[in-house]
This record gives structure tokens, C-alpha cells and sequence, in this order.
């Protein structure tokens, strides 16, 4: 997939899709964009994972937090990356190690690595790079979900 431009039909469309979101790189500090599109998420009707090893087993956001994407008790539809560019190769191995695979994977503004996105694509994982949902979702006028 070219991630150069994604069309609004399509971003509404993975929005629309997912249920259930792990933050990865979820922040305890409320100044912090993952802590504020976290609470976001979860204020927007989905059901979000906090992911953080050091934080595992308290709440970020109100929500809890998980030290592993492996460790959700429950299957994840997205994973929205908070974490710098050279982590995604890393990244694309655990989450293509979940099962069942997530339907996306997510990347936040400035994070972008075209050949774990390919790997993540290859496995069957959607993927969206250099973007922010918590940006998308009133952009696109989005209802919360219900």
C-alpha cells in the first residue's frame, strides 16, 4: 500500500472497524500525547490497553496497563504505536506474534518505516503510518462509538 495518502473513506472505514486499541507507548504523565489519546480512545467508545513494562499493572488514563501486547487478555483490532521509527521493526514482530493478529497497526505523527509496514501488510495486518486517530476522528466527524 502506498502510505503516502490514505484516503478519508478508508482512515473512517479502520476507525470505524476496530473495537478494541492497545496504546504501545502509553505515558503515565498526563502532559504526554500517547496519556491524552489514550483517554481519548476510551472516552470515544473503544476499549484501550495501556502498554507500558513499566507501568504494567497500574492505571494510565484510568486504564490498565499491560507490560506486553501478549500480556491483553483479550484479542486487539489495533495497535497505535507511540514509539520512535527504529522500534517499528521490533514492534511488527510482536504484534505479527499475537494471535489472533490485530486487523491494524497504527503508527503516530513522524513515525514511519515503509519496510515493517510492508512485513506487517504481508502478515495481513492493515497499517496507517504518521497519523493520529485522536486528529482523524474529529476531522472526519466521527460519532463516539455507541
Amino acid at each position: 500500500m502506498n502510505h503516502d495518502f490514505y484516503a478519508d473513506a478508508h482512515i473512517a472505514e479502520v476507525l470505524g472497524s476496530v473495537r478494541t486499541i492497545a496504546v504501545l507507548g502509553a505515558s503515565p504523565n498526563p502532559a504526554r500525547p500517547s496519556h491524552g489519546v489514550a483517554l481519548f480512545l476510551a472516552r470515544h467508545g473503544y476499549r484501550v490497553f495501556a502498554i507500558n513494562p513499566g507501568q504494567a499493572g497500574r492505571a494510565i488514563a484510568g486504564l490498565q496497563t499491560y507490560a506486553r501486547l501478549a500480556d491483553v487478555p483479550e484479542p486487539i483490532d489495533m495497535v497505535d504505536v507511540f514509539r520512535a521509527a527504529h522500534y517499528l521493526p521490533a514492534i511488527v514482530d510482536e504484534v505479527i506474534a499475537l494471535s489472533p493478529l490485530p486487523k491494524f497497526l497504527w503508527t503516530q505523527l513522524d513515525i514511519r518505516d515503509d519496510a515493517a509496514a510492508a512485513r506487517a501488510e504481508a502478515s495481513g495486518i492493515g497499517v496507517i503510518m504518521d497519523r493520529c486517530p485522536a486528529i482523524e476522528i474529529p476531522r472526519l466527524r466521527l460519532q463516539p462509538r455507541g
